[in-house]
Order: structure tokens, then C-alpha cells, then sequence
């Protein structure tokens, strides 16, 4: 299945970092790449079996997301479970570390299998740029929010 990975380091402690993707049903807050996100199915905010919907910014399209793995300060594991997204399936694997007192690090690996059999794989070249920004993206956006409590504005149309 292929994969895209980014890390970034952030100047907070691991338990602040943890907390801001813990807080699974509003990463739209940080997200730049969303126009919504909230808890879905059962309501349950975090952990194993939690669900959320994200609606990204074009107005069209969507991800359902469960949480499949959940190591509180280490790991992640989210499956892209539903989406109208050019992709037949996906699943988001987030690495937590503490590089100090005051610094953490996040590596989000993205693996997703294209669409259209062999033709799909043809796209990889022109698909794992486009989704290695769009990762870059969101923890971009992570970061402001972590270190300087930067929220996404979005205006209404």
C-alpha cells in the first residue's frame, strides 16, 4: 500500500501536542484543509471506536473517520472508513514523541490505495504530491495552533 509521511517538531510539551489531536471531534480548528469536523455515530469524543465526519473546504467533499488504534501520547491509527475522495481506501497512522520538556514531534504517515486497479497506480506520481501537501497542510496547522493558539478563520459565504 503506499504511504506519504510528514513530522514536524513543535516547541510544546507531548501532553499538549497529544491533547490537540485527542480532541478528535473539532480538528477542524486547526485544519486549513477542512471547512467542518464533528463526532458522528455514537458521540463518543475520543479513543478506540470514536467517529468523526470532515468536510473539506470545496463544499463537496467528505471522510468519515473511526479511530482503529489508540496509544494515549504515542499513536493513532484512523480509518478513512467512507469519502467521496479519489482514493478506494485510506488510513492515517500519527507517531508522538517527546524530544524534550518542551518539545514534542508528530509523524503522520498516510496509506491509501488508489482507485482504478493498475490505471490508479499509474497516478502515484501526481497523487503523493498533492497529498504530501495537504498532510504538510494540516500539521502546518497543528503547529500554529499548539504554539500560539492559532485557530483556522473561516468566513461565511
Amino acid at each position: 500500500m503506499p504511504n506519504v509521511s510528514v513530522t514536524r517538531q513543535v516547541q510544546v510539551p507531548l501532553d499538549a501536542l497529544w491533547a490537540s489531536w485527542d480532541d478528535f471531534g473539532d480538528i477542524a480548528k486547526f485544519n486549513p484543509n477542512l471547512n467542518a469536523s464533528y463526532l458522528i455515530n455514537s458521540r463518543q469524543p475520543s479513543g478506540k471506536g470514536a467517529e468523526r465526519q470532515c468536510d473539506l473546504t470545496d463544499g463537496k467533499t467528505y471522510l468519515k473517520e473511526k479511530i482503529t488504534g489508540y496509544d494515549p501520547h504515542r499513536r493513532l491509527e484512523i480509518d478513512i472508513y467512507e469519502s467521496n475522495m479519489p482514493i478506494k481506501n485510506a488510513r492515517a497512522v500519527f507517531d508522538f514523541r517527546a524530544l524534550g520538556p518542551k518539545r514534542s514531534e508528530v509523524t503522520m504517515t498516510m496509506h491509501f490505495t488508489p482507485p482504478f486497479g493498475p490505471l490508479g497506480y499509474l497516478m502515484l506520481p501526481l497523487m503523493k504530491p498533492q497529498m504530501h501537501g495537504l498532510l504538510a497542510k494540516l500539521l502546518d496547522g497543528n503547529k500554529a495552533y499548539v504554539e500560539r493558539g492559532e485557530e483556522i478563520v473561516r468566513v461565511a459565504a
